[in-house]
C-alpha cells in the first residue's frame, strides 16, 4: 500500500501510526497491496472550507473522505465473495482534522490518537463505497469499524 500523510494542521499527530493503521484497514478489506491512499491533516479552517465547499455545510468538521477511482474488482470477483484483492486503484483523500477530533474525544472519554484512529478508519471505509445514511447501512459501517480497530488495537498490543 502506498499511504501518503500530509500534516498541514499545526498540530503533532502520529503520522506513522496513521499509515499503519490505514495500511491494517485496506489489508483487511482485500485491497490490492499497490492501491494509493492520501491522509490530509487540516486545521479548522481548511476543514470548515471544505465541508462548505463539498457538503455545504457550516463550520469544521472531523473527517471527510474524496474517492477518486472506482473500486474494481479483482480477476475472482469482489472482496465479498473471493479472496482476489481488488485490482490497484488511487482510493482518493482522508480529510482529518485533530482539532475537532480533540473535542470529540474529550466528550467520549478517550484520547485524540484513539478518536484520530476511528475517524481515519471511517473514512476509509467511505473510500471503499461504505455509507451510513440508512439504518442497515449505519449497522454494517458502524460494525466494520468497529471490528477493524479491535483488530488493530490487538496488533499495537502485541510486542
Amino acid at each position: 500500500m502506498s499511504v501518503e500523510v500530509a500534516n498541514e494542521s499545526g498540530v503533532e499527530v502520529d503520522e506513522s501510526a496513521l499509515v499503519e493503521l490505514a495500511g491494517h484497514v485496506l489489508g483487511r478489506m482485500g485491497v490490492h497491496p499497490l492501491a494509493e491512499l492520501s491522509i490530509l491533516i487540516v486545521d479548522e479552517a481548511a476543514m470548515a472550507q471544505l465541508h462548505e465547499q463539498w457538503m455545504g455545510e457550516p463550520g469544521p468538521t472531523d473527517v471527510l473522505a474524496f474517492p477518486m477511482d472506482e473500486l474494481r474488482p479483482g480477476a475472482g470477483g469482489s472482496r465479498q465473495d473471493t479472496d482476489v484483492p481488488l485490482d490497484p486503484a488511487l482510493l482518493g483523500d482522508v480529510v482529518l482534522c485533530p482539532q475537532v477530533a480533540a473535542k470529540q474525544a474529550a466528550d467520549a472519554g478517550h484520547s485524540t490518537r484513539e478518536e484520530l484512529e476511528l475517524l481515519c478508519t471511517h473514512g476509509i471505509l467511505h473510500l471503499l463505497g461504505y455509507d451510513h445514511a440508512e439504518p442497515e447501512e449505519h449497522a454494517e459501517m458502524f460494525g466494520l469499524q468497529g471490528e477493524l480497530l479491535d483488530a488493530w488495537r490487538e496488533v499495537r498490543r502485541k510486542p
